[in-house]
């Protein structure tokens, strides 16, 4: 097998499963969902920006689908997705939950993953 159809082939399948989390998971935030905005509460984010985080999750989820024809628009969802999980890394860090933060990290980590087999 061709690598340029194996890397087309594994970055289809990261970009569709990072699409479901992302939007899973901005759904759950962007509609005040007690059990999505716990893990932000945590930290001390307030409610409203957890929320608009959130919506930024479900536009980024969609931009990745889009990206799949539209490089140009998948390239800029995973960019604003990174910067999202880089900041939530950040944030969890900041007050002083370093622990809680495993699971952004492994986002942030799968986002660049997928820039790189763009």
């Amino acid at each position: 097998m061709e690598y340029s159809l194996v890397m087309e082939t594994f970055n289809l399948v990261l970009s569709i499963i990072l699409a479901i989390i992302f939007f899973l998971s901005g759904v759950s935030k962007a509609s005040g969902n007690e059990k999505g905005l716990s893990g932000t509460r945590d930290v001390g984010v307030k409610d409203s920006l957890a929320r608009i985080v959130g919506i930024f999750e479900v536009l980024g989820a969609f931009g990745i689908l889009l990206g799949i024809r539209v490089t140009a628009i998948g390239w800029l969802a995973l960019v604003g997705l990174w910067f999202v999980m880089a900041g939530a890394v950040g944030v969890h860090f900041r007050a002083g939950k370093g622990s809680t933060a495993l699971p952004a990290f492994v986002l942030l980590t799968a986002l660049s993953i997928a820039l790189v087999t763009i």
